[in-house]
């Protein structure tokens, strides 16, 4: 395992990191599934066990992951691993059976002291707004709670979780003001919409989270031949049939890269993000100890001409898939 510097804060992270969404289990929120379908708690700690012994130290989870749940099962195995950065989000929420988000103050407070519970800790590593927009950031309440937090000793560092289409606003208006330590940011073969916002965000210091390296599986191959999700996996309804054939027919010259440098495809989705040297550190999904050791091995850093040659096909020719991901939420 490779380890890098999240910004200029003192965490030093892997450059893999595990992304606990998954062994949040198959929650709901009214008849929207905002989970993976059902999980085994016992697999996912001994995923969780797996990743350490394979040199990962940083765990990305979430309230609303398994409303609480993800953030118990991390906190049964690392509350004694004081070593281990962990970082989580507040933000989304269900309230009357529907999705929502809520930046106040009060929220965020409340949140934060019901985090530290589930995850067994005193302090949080790094605390993250889920996706909060310019709107709230402007209100200024989500700020005030972060700055609030840190003061208290609840938290180390504190940053946001930008959304997956359109993240220049938020990173520009934190830049500006000089907010928080770090993004996290949606970074891929077919979604590069964050690239603007990556090498500012490096310039001025600030750590990096890559997250949907993989896009929710799409980029790993396995759905090339046929797949199902139950009803309480959010993917359901965002991995369709067509969607596979199209972004498979649109990534084929990307493909062909699998040959030349010897990887397989998850392997090349992963390498293609680490090659960015911005990049902290690379999260992705995984519940079991085989996720755990199939997405920490077998990276090379890509070619600065095959590095281009990905970047304008994500600027022209990826423009028809991203717009069908974005359809199907």
């Amino acid at each position: 395992m490779q380890y890098r510097n999240f910004g200029n804060t003192d965490l030093v992270v892997s450059e893999t990191g595990f992304g606990a969404w998954a062994i949040g289990g198959g929650a709901m929120i009214g008849s929207t599934a905002i989970g993976w379908g059902d999980v085994d708690d016992t697999e996912s700690k001994k995923a969780i066990h797996r990743a350490l012994d394979l040199g990962i130290n940083f765990f990305d989870t979430a309230d609303i992951y398994g409303l609480g749940h993800s953030e118990e099962i991390l906190g049964s195995v690392l509350r004694d691993k004081k070593e281990i950065i962990i970082a989580t989000k507040a933000g989304n929420v269900s309230k009357n059976n529907q999705f929502t988000v809520e930046y106040s103050k009060v929220h965020i407070l409340k949140s934060c002291e019901a985090s530290l519970r589930r995850l067994k800790r005193n302090e949080i590593d790094y605390y993250q707004l889920h996706s909060a927009r310019l709107e709230h950031l402007q209100k200024g309440e989500c700020v005030e709670a972060m700055v609030q937090l840190k003061k208290q000793g609840k938290i180390r560092y504190w940053g946001l979780s930008l959304n997956s289409y359109d993240p220049l606003p938020e990173a520009e208006y934190m830049l500006q003001n000089n907010l928080g330590s770090g993004f996290q940011l949606v970074l891929n073969l077919l979604n590069q919409r964050a690239l603007p916002a990556l090498k500012l965000s490096a310039e001025k210091g600030l750590g990096i989270i890559a997250r949907m390296a993989l896009q929710f599986g799409l980029l790993t191959g396995k759905f090339d031949h046929g797949f199902s999700f139950s009803r309480n996996d959010h993917r359901k309804n965002r991995i369709t049939p067509e969607l596979v054939s199209v972004s498979n027919k649109a990534l084929k010259p990307v493909w062909d890269l699998c040959e030349k440098y010897g990887m397989n495809k998850t392997q090349l989705a992963l390498s293609y993000v680490l090659s960015y040297p911005q990049v902290s550190t690379v999260i992705t999904g995984i519940r079991t100890a085989a996720h755990a050791e199939a997405n920490t091995s077998g990276f090379k850093k890509l070619d600065e001409d095959d590095m281009k040659r990905i970047e304008q096909a994500g600027i022209s020719g990826f423009i028809p898939v991203m717009e069908m991901i974005q359809s199907l939420g």
